[in-house]
């Protein structure tokens, strides 16, 4: 259960600064993504980095 949260919470936290990023305008990855310079998904980013704290923080426990 451990190494399923750790990577879960890993893989949330990695989609979720991409997210920021891409909200942000600071990462154009991929070029035609709807979600770049669109401030809405840099909050869902926050929202789901935050989930992966979480996660990797109970996973230590």
């Amino acid at each position: 259960m451990r190494r399923a949260l750790i990577i879960v919470g890993f893989l949330a936290l990695a989609v979720g600064l991409l997210w920021i990023g891409q909200g942000t305008g600071v990462v154009a990855w991929p070029k035609a993504s709807f979600m770049i310079n669109e401030i809405q998904w840099a909050g869902y980013g926050a929202a789901l980095a935050a989930l992966g704290l979480i996660l990797i923080w109970q996973s230590q426990r």
